[in-house]
C-alpha cells in the first residue's frame, strides 16, 4: 500500500504537500493549470496589489551563482509583484478554481501598510474563490522601499497589525510570509501569532547582490548599468530557511503554529528534513523555474518510497519527528566522541585531507611511504571535527565513528578514562586543570 501524501495546513486541504511559491511561475492562469497537470498539489498565486498594477524592469531581472558544470548554487531577483491588473488576475483565479476543486489556490497579497487597503482587496480575493491568503511581510527589494514587503516584516509591531487588519476582513486562512532579513525570526513569528495568524510560511528571499562585473563595474543583474539589490533563494539558502523553521518550531511562544516552509527545495530529500523541522508542507519556486513543472514526479516519487520504506502512511506521522533533536549549544554533550577513520581501499590519495587538516584544522592526519603516500588519522590529535570528511572527494572513504564504552571500535584497545571524558581532554580549551 503507497503511502498517502494528501495533507491538511492551516484547514486547507491538497493532495500532496508540493505547492508552488508565489513568483514567477504561478504568475497567471496557463502556468498554474501547467503545474496543476504536471501534479502540483497547490499553488500560492504571485502577489497581487491594487490597481494601477506597478511596473517593472524590461531587462535582466535574474542572476545565478553557478558552481561547477554550471550547476545553479543560488538565485537572485529584482522582480516586483504582479504588474498585472487586479481585475485580470481575480478573474483568472476564478476560472482556475472552478476547473481545479481540489487543488488549493492561495493568493499572495501586498497593500499598504493601512487598514483601509486590506479591507478593499481581501474581500474581492475571497470572491474568487481562493482557499486562503499569504500577506508577502518578506519581499526585500523593490516593494520594501515603498514601505511595504520586508519594511512591514522586519518590525514585529507592524506584523500584527496588518496580520489584525487581515483577519478582521476575510474568512479565509491568513498566512504570514517571513522575511529571513531580522536578527530574529521569532520576533515576527510571535508577533504573527498575536494578530491572530492561521499559519507562517518562510523564508522569503534574502538581501543580496548576486556579483559584480568587473569590466563594467556594475553589479548584476544591471538595467541600463545600475543595479539594485534583490532577493536571493535558490539551494544555498536552504540552511538558512531550515534554522528558522526549527526555530519556530521548538520556541513554545509559536508551538503548534503551522509552518509552510521554502527556500532551496529541489528535491523529495529536502521537502522531508523541512517537514520533520515541523513545516506542514513545502512550497518550491526556484526548482520549478530552473528544472520546469515536472519536477515535481520526482519529489512525489521520492517522498512516497521513502515513506513506504521507513513506515509512514501519512505525511503527519513524521511531521516534526527532528525538532526534538534540535537543542541549544549549551545543552549538547562535551563528553560524546568520534574520529575520523580513513578507508584506504577507498582512498585515491589524492592528500586533500592531509591538505585542509594541517593548514587549518587539528594536524591530525599523517603522511607516511616511501612511493605512494598513505594518509592516517593521528587519533591523540584528532578532535573529530570531520572537515577531512567534508573535503575529501570520496564518499564514504572517511567516516566518522564513535568511541564508546571505552573500547575504541576500529581495534578493540581499551580508551581512557581522559580520553573518552572530553571536558578533560587536552584539546578542549576548557577544561579543568
Amino acid at each position: 500500500m503507497m503511502a498517502d501524501l494528501s495533507c491538511e495546513f492551516a484547514g486547507i486541504r491538497s493532495p500532496n504537500p508540493f505547492w508552488l511559491a508565489s513568483a514567477p511561475p504561478t504568475d497567471k492562469a496557463y502556468t498554474v493549470v501547467r503545474a496543476f497537470e504536471a501534479g502540483w498539489g497547490g499553488a500560492v498565486w504571485k502577489t497581487l496589489g491594487e490597481d494601477p498594477p506597478i511596473v517593472n524592469v524590461n531587462g535582466p531581472r535574474y542572476g545565478a551563482m553557478l558552481g561547477r558544470d554550471r550547476e545553479l548554487i543560488g538565485f537572485n531577483n529584482i522582480e516586483l509583484i504582479s504588474d498585472r491588473p487586479l481585475e485580470v488576475n481575480l478573474e483568472e483565479i476564478t476560472a482556475v478554481k472552478k476547473d481545479w476543486p481540489d487543488r488549493p489556490i492561495v493568493v499572495s497579497v501586498m497593500v499598504p501598510c493601512e487598514e483601509s487597503a486590506w479591507q478593499r482587496i481581501l474581500p474581492k480575493i475571497e470572491a474568487a474563490g481562493a482557499d486562503g491568503v499569504e500577506l508577502n511581510l518578506g519581499c526585500p527589494h523593490g516593494m520594501s522601499e515603498r514601505d511595504m514587503g520586508a519594511a512591514i516584516g522586519q518590525v514585529p509591531e507592524y506584523v500584527e497589525m496588518v496580520t489584525r487588519f487581515a483577519k478582521a476582513h476575510t474568512r479565509l486562512p491568513v498566512i504570514v510570509k517571513l522575511t529571513p532579513n531580522i536578527t530574529n525570526i521569532l520576533y515576527p513569528a510571535e508577533a504573527a501569532r498575536r494578530g491572530g495568524a492561521d499559519a507562517v510560511s518562510l523564508i522569503n528571499t534574502i538581501s543580496s547582490l548576486i556579483g559584480v562585473d568587473l569590466d563594467s563595474m556594475s553589479p548584476i543583474p544591471a538595467i541600463d548599468g545600475k543595479a539594485s539589490h534583490g532577493g536571493y533563494c535558490g539551494p544555498a539558502v536552504k540552511p538558512i530557511a531550515l534554522t528558522m523553521v526549527a526555530d519556530i518550531a521548538r520556541s513554545s511562544e509559536t508551538a503548534g503554529l503551522p509552518i509552510s516552509g521554502m527556500g532551496g527545495i529541489t528535491t523529495w530529500r529536502d521537502a522531508a528534513e523541512f517537514m520533520t523541522l515541523g513545516a506542514g508542507n513545502v512550497q518550491v519556486c526556484t526548482a520549478a523555474m530552473v528544472y520546469g513543472f515536472k519536477i515535481v514526479e520526482d519529489m512525489i516519487d521520492g517522498l512516497q518510497n521513502w515513506m513506504d520504506e521507513k513506515g509512514y502512511t501519512s505525511i503527519d506521522q513524521f511531521v516534526g519527528a527532528a525538532v526534538p533533536n534540535v537543542i541549544d549549544w549549551k545543552d549538547l554533550n562535551l563528553n560524546y566522541v568520534e574520529k575520523a577513520v580513513i578507508d584506504q581501499d577507498l582512498c585515491i590519495k589524492c592528500g586533500r585531507c592531509y591538505i585542509a587538516c594541517e593548514d587549518a584544522a587539528h594536524q591530525a592526519i599523517s603522511v607516511r611511504g616511501d612511493g605512494e603516500p598513505i594518509y592516517e588519522v593521528v587519533d591523540e590529535e584528532c578532535v573529530g571535527c570531520n572537515l577531512c570528511a567534508n573535503v575529501c572527494p570520496v564518499e564514504h572513504c572517511i567516516t566518522m565513528v564513535p568511541l564508546r564504552d571505552g573500547t575504541d571500535p576500529r581495534t578493540g584497545d581499551p580508551i581512557s578514562g581522559e580520553y573518552m571524558n572530553w571536558s578533560m581532554h587536552p584539546k578542549n580549551p576548557f577544561r579543568e586543570v
